[in-house]
């Protein structure tokens, strides 16, 4: 099969329901996010050192203030209750885009925590409600490649976004609140479009609008947790690693992060063809076992360009945790959708509010402290590994573990 029929695969049926469809929805606001986020991604580094005079322990706060938002979460079901979920979805993209527009105004370090703070909250509800629509609006069986297109549209979006702040600071030297300001404003526009152009689209099945905690979801809520650390691991340090170690400029970050995306676009969709096929179990396996090398080499990486490969195989093997989303999917109650998509985030915050800043300490504790840093992702990573060897072959209501058989088993008759 050649590469335009592969892509014709990955794609084909999305505009079955034409343009305004929940598919369609679901892509643009897939796209919208790193819109505004990727922007402010690649530069955070470069800004917080450069103008606010960071060290690696504001670094650490600036990441625990960023995941707050994502810790209180569970609040959504509280925000449906006066909003829809789609209506939901839309102003939170609106508040993120605020949150960015707003970044270069204010540089100095409480200005940024204030910033930070705004944008993630948009940015968090916005990921949670995406995640609760994907679900409600797709089959179990299609969820990963839908997951998938959603990761591409975003990817692209990225190299999009990436392209401008390129551009920008290489040909332009255009300052950064000027970047933060276009990509903000992009973003409401994009709100703006979502809110007028699409209908309202009905739910398929009554949400629960209380906060909903099953003991039969409790692996997927370990693997939530074990993913929210070693994700500020990666979000937080490795990129940091590059500026504060190696000296790498904006252009060249944002080049790195390019690179990802153009990977990214032609992978994510078939990542999750990959899961279809295989499930979920052997590709959480593989994500885990990959994660566990790559941040034990970036505990011990001393040149600037392996740093730069490690970063590229993080990305990659992160676009496996798709996987856990399809896992419950598969073993959910379909009431319990909205609820869980927001304590599923306040779960996996949990580790990422309370670690950045702590890691922050170790780092610039002594000159062992980089090294320990990601020590501590590979460790996470190893459990996270384990857990996923409890994930069944065929996850369904009642056989959410590898260990339902023997809870069967031990039932009393009758």
């Amino acid at each position: 099969m050649t590469g335009w029929n592969i892509f014709r695969a990955d794609w084909q049926g999305v505009l079955k329901d034409g343009w305004r469809s929940p598919q369609v929805l679901l892509l643009v606001l897939a796209a919208a996010i790193p819109l505004a986020f990727e922007p402010w991604m690649a530069l955070i580094n470069n800004f917080a050192v450069e103008k606010v005079a960071f060290t690696g322990l504001e670094r650490g706060i600036l990441e625990s203030v960023r995941e707050i938002p994502g810790f209180l979460a569970f609040t959504v079901v509280y925000l449906l209750l006066i909003w829809r979920q789609q209506t939901f979805a839309i102003l939170a993209l609106t508040v993120m885009g605020l949150g960015v527009a707003l970044t270069g105004f204010l540089p100095w370090v409480w200005g940024l925590y204030f910033t930070t703070l705004l944008m993630s909250v948009g940015f968090h509800y916005l990921a949670t409600m995406e995640q609760s629509l994907s679900m409600q609006w797709t089959s179990k069986e299609e969820l990963p490649l839908v997951m998938g297109r959603m990761a591409a549209a975003a990817a692209a979006a990225s190299l999009f976004a990436y392209g401008l702040v390129y551009l920008a600071f290489e040909f332009f030297e255009a300052p950064y609140w000027i970047v933060y300001l276009v990509a903000g404003a992009v973003t409401m526009g994009l709100g703006l479009f979502c809110w007028i152009c699409f209908p309202r689209f009905p739910a398929e099945h009554f949400q629960s609008m209380k906060i909903v905690l099953r003991r039969r979801y409790g692996l997927y809520y370990a693997l939530e947790f074990m993913s929210g650390g070693r994700r500020q691991i990666f979000v937080g340090f490795a990129a940091f690693l590059m500026v504060a170690e190696f000296g790498y400029r904006p252009e060249a970050v944002v080049a790195l992060f390019a690179l990802n995306h153009v990977i990214a676009i032609w992978l994510a969709p078939r990542v999750g063809r990959l899961i279809m096929r295989w499930g979920e179990r052997p590709a959480l396996i593989l994500e885990y076992v990959g994660l566990v090398g790559i941040f034990v080499a970036y505990a011990f990486v001393e040149t600037g360009w392996l740093a730069a490969v490690l970063y590229i195989l993080d990305h990659l093997f992160f676009a496996l945790a798709i996987a856990i989303k399809s896992y419950f999917r598969k073993i959910a109650d379909p009431a319990d959708i909205s609820s869980t998509a927001g304590v599923s985030f306040t779960i996996n915050h949990i580790a990422a509010v309370t670690m950045p800043w702590m890691l922050g300490l170790i780092w610039v504790a002594d000159e062992s402290g980089r090294s320990a840093v990601f020590l501590v992702g590979a460790a996470m990573a190893a459990v996270s590994l384990g857990l996923s060897l409890l994930v069944p072959s065929r996850p369904a209501p009642g056989r959410e573990t590898t260990l339902w058989r023997r809870r069967i088993a031990h039932q009393p008759a009758g």
